[in-house]
């Protein structure tokens, strides 16, 4: 039993460091494609003399989803916020570009799917300020989502 235990440990660990590694070297392929793709955007800003709200809030996008891989890395995890701020506003992008072409209904669906959105962070917010987690909690360090 005692052997079979220290097996199992040491084959977690293994696979474990490995999956870290592809999950940085990923992380790093996004942040480069994120940055690439910020450059190649301010490129087409400047040839074309003009920064429309649609030009602004695809740069916010790219910062955005650099500012989710900078909090993973300095702290291993992701706050749920992040990503809901992202859809928001690629969302509201969305509603900006194509909003000539849209429907009346294809408008409010974006518009309350924006709305839901919204709602979310507020209750994800409420929830941390009225139910904090203990950081000093011994026993569930390396848990983040353990609370007491």
């Amino acid at each position: 039993m005692n052997i079979q235990s220290h097996t199992f440990d040491r084959l977690r660990k293994f696979f474990s460091g490995g999956l870290d590694i592809v999950e940085y070297a990923g992380l790093l392929v996004i942040a480069f494609a994120t940055t690439i793709a910020m450059y190649q955007e301010a490129l087409v800003m400047i040839e074309s003399h003009r920064v429309a709200l649609a030009d602004l809030l695809l740069m916010f996008l790219f910062l955005e989803v650099l500012a989710m891989i900078g909090q993973y890395l300095k702290s291993g995890q992701v706050q749920v916020r992040f990503p809901l701020y992202i859809g928001m506003v690629a969302l509201a992008r969305y509603l900006i570009l194509d909003l000539k072409e849209m429907t009346e209904w294809r408008m409010l669906a974006v518009a309350a799917a924006i709305f839901l959105l919204t709602i979310s962070v507020l209750a994800i917010r409420y929830g941390h300020v009225r139910f904090p987690y203990r950081e000093d909690a011994d026993e569930n360090a390396g848990k983040p989502y353990v609370r007491e």
